[in-house]
Formats: C-alpha cells, sequence, structure tokens
C-alpha cells in the first residue's frame, strides 16, 4: 500500500508581510523619519542606538529593518540609503533570518540573564556584514535590571553594533535608555493614506471594492496600516467577486447605517418603545452590544460634528449623500450639550460592558435614560432667562422689574405659552421640533420642572386670576422639592395688588407672620423665584404693611409675659416647647440652607416669680438662645 501523501503546503502569504515596505521611499506616513534616517545615511551621521516609538502597526519594524538593510546591503561598498532588497544579506533581513541582524522580542526576553548574554555576544564582530544590528520590539516589556545591564552597552557599544529598540509605550523606557539613543515618534497613519494604500494593493490583486468599504476598513483601522490589511484579508476570504459594505457588516457585527438611523431617530423623538424595539431588532441580528454602544457613540460624534461645523465638513468621512443628509437633518434636532452628554454616556456604558455581566439590560437602560431625559434647552437662553428672574427678584420692593426681567416676560409670551398640562412628548415630529427649539419658552418649561400643573395660565395675569386661583398656585409650588418649606407662609398669604409684574401680599389675621416676611428679605426671594416657575415670568413680591381688608384682623389681645424666674441648671423644656421651637421660621430656614437637626435649645433665664414652668416669651415665636447648635454631617465653619 502507498504511503499516505501529506497535506499540500500552504504558499499564501498575508497582505501585511506580502506588501511590507522595502526601502524608505515605500513607507506609507512616515515621511518625516523615513527622510532623516536617509540623510543621516548619506551623511554618514548614523547614530548607535535609535529609540521608534508609535501605536501597532505604524512601521516601527519595518522602519528598523529598512535601516538595517541600508546599513548591511551588500550590493554597495557603503551604507546606502536606497538598499537593493535582491542582496543575499538584504533578502535574509526581509524574512527575518539574517545572522547579524537579531530581532529579539522585548515581551519574551524581558530577564537580565538575556541582555547579559546579548552583552558578551556583541563584542563579536559580524559573519559577513558590516553591523551587527540588534532589534529589539517591546522594549518596555524588560525588567528594570535588565535595563540596568544594557546602560552601558548602550552608551558606548562596540563599533560595529547598531540598536534599534521600539516601543509602544515609551512612558515605561526609563529615562536612562531614552536619554542614549535617537528618538523618532511614528504618527498614526491618516485614514485617507491608508484608503489609498488599501485601494494600490486591490487593484494590484485585481479584485474590486466599493469606495466606501475602503474608507470604512481605514476608519476601523484606527492608523494602524497592518490592522487595515488584516482585515482586508478577511473580507478577501469571504468574498467572492466584489468587496461591499454590507460585507464588511456581517464580517464585522456592526450595524447598518439605517438601523442606527433609525434608534437615533427614537431617541430625539423620546419614544421609549420604539427606542426598545429598534434596539431589539439589532441586537436580533446577532449584533453584540458593545459594537452597537460604540456605533452610537461614534453616529453621536458626527451628528455633533456637523452641528458645530458646515454642512460639507471633512470631518465627517461619509460620502453618502443621502446619509450624510439624515446626518445633517438628525443633528438639528439636538444640540451641542446633548450631544456631548450622549457621547459620554455611551463611552461609560462601554467600560460598563467590558466589565460587567449585563450586556443587554445596562444598554437598554442606558438608551431609555437618552430618551427620556429632559430635553435639552439652549444653554444660553437658560442663564439669560435665570439672570431675569434674579434681576427680578433682587429689585426692590415697590420698583418694576427691570428691563431684562420684561424682555424675558415678553418673549415668554410672545413664543406663546403653551398649556402646562401638554405632554412635551405627543408625537414624534412634534417632540422633535420642540428639542431644536432655542427659545426662553424651552428655558422656562426645563426650569419649571417637570409634571403638569392644575391650572392653565391666561395670556395675561391679572389679580382676579391670581385671587380665583391661588390655593392651586400654592398647591403647585408645594408640590415640588424646592417649594414644600414654603407652603405655610403661602398659604397664609393674600394678593393684595397686582401690577407690572408687582405682587403685593396680605396677611389679615396672619400679621405675625408677614412681620417675620418683612424683616427675612431671603425667605421673599425664594417665594418670588418659586412664583416666576409657576406663573413663567419674573415676580416681585411686596409684603403689605396691614393685613388684607377682606379680612381683618380681631383685635390682639395684650401680650401678657410670664413672670420671670431664674432656672435651675439641670431644668430641661418640654417636649411641646421643644416642638414649637423648631417650627420657629428662622430654626426651619437655619435647616433648609444648612441641613443640620435641632439637638439643644437654650431658654431664657427667669425669675422666680413665675410658675414652675417656664414658657418662652411668646408661643408663636420662641426665643432660641444662641446657645442652641445645630448638628450637620458635615463640619459647619
Amino acid at each position: 500500500m502507498p504511503p499516505a501523501q501529506g497535506p499540500e503546503k500552504m504558499s499564501y502569504t498575508v497582505l501585511a508581510r506580502r506588501y511590507r515596505s522595502q526601502t524608505f521611499d515605500d513607507v506609507v506616513g512616515q515621511e518625516a523619519a523615513a527622510r532623516t534616517l536617509k540623510n543621516a545615511i548619506a551623511t554618514d551621521r548614523v547614530a548607535h542606538a535609535y529609540l521608534f516609538t508609535g501605536t501597532r502597526g505604524v512601521g516601527k519594524t519595518t522602519m528598523a529593518r529598512i535601516l538595517a538593510k541600508a546599513l548591511n546591503c551588500l550590493s554597495s561598498d557603503q551604507p546606502t540609503p536606497a538598499p537593493c532588497g535582491r542582496c543575499e544579506s538584504c533578502l535574509a533581513i526581509h524574512e527575518g533570518e539574517d545572522i547579524d541582524v537579531l530581532e529579539i522580542d522585548g515581551a519574551s526576553n524581558t530577564g537580565v540573564e538575556h541582555i547579559r548574554e546579548l552583552r558578551q555576544n556583541a563584542i563579536y564582530r559580524p559573519a559577513r556584514a558590516r553591523f551587527k544590528i540588534y532589534i529589539i520590539d517591546e522594549v518596555h516589556m524588560l525588567s528594570v535590571s535588565a535595563f540596568n545591564a544594557l546602560l552601558k552597552t548602550l552608551e558606548e557599544p562596540p563599533e560595529h553594533v547598531k540598536f534599534i529598540l521600539a516601543t509602544t509605550e515609551p512612558n515605561k523606557v526609563p529615562a536612562t535608555i531614552q536619554s542614549r539613543c535617537q528618538r523618532f515618534d511614528f504618527r498614526n497613519i491618516p485614514a485617507d493614506r491608508i484608503a489609498q494604500q488599501l485601494s494600490a494593493i486591490l487593484e494590484t490583486e485585481k479584485i474590486p471594492a466599493e469606495p466606501a468599504l475602503l474608507r470604512r476598513i481605514a476608519r476601523l483601522a484606527n492608523g494602524s496600516m497592518r490592522d487595515a490589511l488584516s482585515l482586508l484579508d478577511q473580507l478577501l476570504s469571504m468574498a467572492e467577486d466584489r468587496l461591499t459594505v454590507e460585507l464588511l457588516g456581517e464580517l464585522l457585527g456592526t450595524p447598518r447605517d439605517q438601523q442606527i438611523a433609525e434608534l437615533v431617530d427614537a431617541i430625539a423623538a423620546g419614544d421609549l418603545s420604539k427606542v426598545l424595539g429598534r434596539t431589539d431588532v439589532v441586537l436580533q441580528e446577532g449584533l453584540a452590544t458593545e459594537p452597537l454602544a460604540q456605533a452610537l457613540q461614534d453616529y453621536f460624534r458626527d451628528l455633533l460634528v456637523l452641528k458645530v461645523c458646515p454642512a460639507d465638513t471633512e470631518l465627517v468621512e461619509q460620502d453618502d449623500a443621502a446619509q450624510r443628509e439624515t446626518l445633517s437633518r438628525q443633528a438639528q434636532r439636538f444640540d451641542e450639550a446633548a450631544l456631548v452628554y450622549y457621547i459620554t454616556v455611551m463611552e461609560q456604558l462601554r467600560h460598563s460592558l467590558k466589565s460587567g455581566d449585563g450586556g443587554r439590560p445596562l444598554l437598554e437602560a442606558a438608551l431609555v435614560r437618552l430618551a427620556a431625559s429632559e430635553r435639552f434647552s439652549d444653554t444660553r437662553a437658560l442663564l439669560e432667562l435665570i439672570e431675569s428672574w434674579q434681576a427680578a427678584s433682587s429689585a426692590p420692593p415697590g420698583s418694576p422689574a427691570g428691563p431684562s426681567g420684561q424682555a424675558a416676560g415678553r418673549s415668554v409670551t410672545a413664543a406663546g405659552r403653551p398649556a402646562a398640562n401638554t405632554d412635551n412628548r405627543t408625537s414624534d415630529s412634534t417632540a422633535g421640533d420642540k428639542r431644536t427649539t432655542k427659545t426662553a419658552e424651552a428655558a422656562a418649561t426645563t426650569a419649571a420642572g417637570t409634571g403638569a400643573a392644575t391650572f392653565d395660565l391666561p395670556k395675561t395675569i391679572t389679580l382676579d386670576f391670581l385671587r380665583k386661583n391661588w390655593p392651586k398656585i400654592v398647591a403647585e409650588i408645594a408640590r415640588r422639592e424646592e417649594g414644600r418649606h414654603l407652603e405655610g407662609y403661602l398659604q397664609a398669604a393674600r394678593p393684595l395688588a397686582w401690577k407690572e409684574q408687582n405682587l403685593e401680599l396680605g396677611f389679615g389675621q396672619n400679621e405675625g407672620i408677614g412681620r417675620f416676611l418683612a424683616d427675612h428679605s431671603l425667605t421673599v426671594q425664594e417665594m418670588q423665584t418659586a412664583l416666576c416657575r409657576v406663573l413663567r415670568q419674573p415676580v416681585t413680591i411686596q409684603i403689605a404693611a396691614t393685613g388684607d381688608s377682606s379680612a381683618p384682623s380681631p383685635p390682639a389681645a395684650p401680650a401678657v409675659k410670664p413672670a420671670k424666674r431664674r432656672r435651675s441648671p439641670g431644668d430641661k423644656p418640654s417636649q411641646q416647647q421643644i416642638n414649637a421651637a423648631m417650627a420657629d421660621p428662622q430654626v426651619r430656614q437655619i435647616q433648609q440652607h444648612l441641613g443640620g437637626r435641632v439637638r439643644q435649645i437654650g431658654w431664657v433665664e427667669t425669675d422666680d416669680s413665675g410658675d414652675n414652668q417656664a414658657e418662652p416669651e411668646s408661643p408663636t415665636e420662641p426665643e432660641v438662645a444662641e446657645s442652641e447648635s445645630v448638628e450637620s454631617d458635615d463640619e459647619l465653619a
């Protein structure tokens, strides 16, 4: 029986090796380094050690081999900037098999014993070439002891020895090593240069390809020619006759542009159901969550560029006219702050997907977060409206609102104040248009918070409207987190007059509250801010000197102070007295701003002529002594 035949020898060479640059002029994207090395060789200024730095696949090892060929080319009597590439030395260096050009992998030869062996062999002259050349790749992987052992030899090597070090992380190479080398920083190769190189290779291979595909591969390579050639090799294995963008999507599992566009439209419209539906369609096609997050991040980046740059900008590498038109249209549905926020969320999502196990829930939660977030208004419009409110709030009682406040109020009214119970997302198109509105109305709506009010605002606020709807206005303010502590003051108040956005409040039977507010402008400013947000226009509040004439106060009984007596140190106030003190508006105001808790109350010393139980001087206004302490989780200055 004849012996079994072995498998036929594989003769295919990958593109990255087959089309490796052979001369300095062939190197793509590193012209500055190539020109410097050529001039150094031509003028006999070749250094004894070089350090090539740069990301993967940008030509560091290729340049090191070309430099070795130029120094040891046998077809020339001396080092030449144009090696022949056909002599025995050039061919052996190209294959990595030359006995005088030693390529050492720093990642697998990290120990000091390897460097000691290198030093011992460096003293021997080359077998046939001019120089013995050591190419140490990934040199940053050497240990500290190995670097120390290399220092002296690297600084003063024998005349026949040259060192070429290559690394992707120059920050890990000790400064003592770098100072002994001439350093060349290899830049990322531009996407256009990569696409041109891929096109030339495919012409040589006689394989047709879509131009959009080559640009897509060039962008995915992130400046690495080797990555681009490896990806092209994969596509050549899949393709039968022509390379297309759809083929690349099948290979990498990236979503199609149309799918991403539909998902972004759903996010812009705030349609949560559609967002989850579009996400499910993409994931059902077998796409992983992380590539989808990356695709969305890149898509939002293109939208941001088109938002701030002209429509024909070259920063967006999209030659499909229809797709570019879609991007331009979608860019107008967002503002810059929203797109920056979306990109940040996608970046956080990508890191979470890499380190966590809950891929799909994290992805869906992030997309719902984007779609359900509050509409991003124009920042300048929002700041202008807030400044107008502050100007109106700081105006002295009795004076009309400043010009800025009046202007802001008119802009809100002129824009057409929507009903407060109108949902922001009634339809896809309406919601999308709302996201692009940059008016004071948008800013006021955003500042007013979420939720629907229980009344409709008329075009012109009148005193009659305020009186009829005052309980509802108070309830609306109390419903908001920042207005809850104002409910008691506003419930006791009654609108007395309204003119030019100036509101006069009277307190009738609650003159004590009126006197308190008259002396506490900070609380009045908080009331003004709360009313601004509800009424959507600047408001200045004046506290009336007397109560509301429609609700006159009964004659007040003469205040009878309790008989003073001197308290003993061991006496403590009752819980009822503590509660009365804690209900004091001043104490509540301290708690509101400092976030503390009342822990101790100091009481006024009295005479022994009173009864046994000490009372505050006023049941509605307990006197809190200076010894009162407010405990907070933070240290108070």
